[in-house]
């Protein structure tokens, strides 16, 4: 099979920077549309209105979204080629999956902020683990398989719930939405010099900044629909997730991304 044959099998995109800007649009549009479904339209759970441990609103939104990731990955497994609509309309429910099931591990579990994002940090660490001893490789140019299809859509999955819970931590404490976003840019910028000026493993560099991306675009998404009294902005967040949406169907359209070249060598 030449490398022609077997790029048309990468059914992920090619890393660039218009790839980097839908991703933290995607994960900031997760935020405000899993805080849609599993608070303003399910209800909130908070210490002055306490709800029982299987009426959560964010229980009800994670089987929401599970389900439809579930349904979205099934499709692109089964997908003879990229297809970038297929492609993100995954990425977009992994992330609003994980902003829920994120939400439902520190809030109506009780572990709080620190232990679900050591917990979290756990289950992604494990699933990269296991995936380089299985398949030899994490790079995303080996995506070209149902199993290594099957890891990488786990892990990111795991990505966006500990980047959501991640967020929410530092968030929370006295940096507030902007400060925290500022932190979080701050560290992929420090990753771009590292891609562009040092010999730093780029497998790596790519797993860092996705990771990274899901707080930035959570702490993005939080300032811009929560309460004034909490340091937001208190938008609409129908209207956020809205407009949000509308610019990641602009910018897919506009860019035409192709898929990411497939590669036999174990990089990683």
């Amino acid at each position: 099979m030449t490398d022609t044959e077997k790029a048309a099998l990468t059914k992920v995109p090619a890393i660039s920077f218009g790839f980097w800007v839908i991703k933290i649009l995607a994960t900031t549009f997760g935020e405000t549309a899993g805080d849609s479904v599993s608070m303003s339209w399910l209800g909130e759970t908070t210490a002055s209105a306490p709800t029982s441990f299987w009426q959560s609103g964010y229980l009800i939104g994670t089987a929401i979204f599970g389900l439809i990731l579930v349904i979205l990955v099934f499709a692109q497994i089964r997908a003879s080629r990229f297809n970038p609509w297929l492609y993100w309309a995954t990425i977009i429910a992994s992330t609003t999956a994980g902003t829920t099931m994120a939400d439902f591990a520190t809030r109506s579990m009780g572990i709080g902020y620190p232990g679900g994002s050591l917990f979290l940090l756990g289950l992604v660490v494990a699933s990269l683990f296991v995936w380089r001893q299985a398949l030899g490789t994490v790079s995303v140019s080996s995506v070209q398989e149902p199993k290594a299809e099957l890891f990488y859509w786990l892990t990111i999955t795991f990505s966006q719930t500990l980047g959501t819970a991640l967020g929410d931590w530092i968030a929370d404490g006295p940096l507030g939405y902007l400060g925290s976003a500022v932190i979080f840019g701050a560290l992929l910028a420090l990753i771009a010099l590292a891609y562009f000026f040092s010999s730093a493993n780029r497998v790596a560099l790519f797993w860092a900044a996705f990771i990274l991306t899901r707080p930035l675009g959570a702490v993005v998404g939080d300032f811009l629909d929560k309460p004034m009294s909490h340091g937001g902005l208190e938008l609409s967040r129908v209207w956020a997730t809205v407009v949000l949406g509308s610019a990641i169907a602009g910018l897919i359209l506009l860019l035409r991304q192709s898929a990411e070249p497939a590669k036999t060598r174990l990089d990683a």
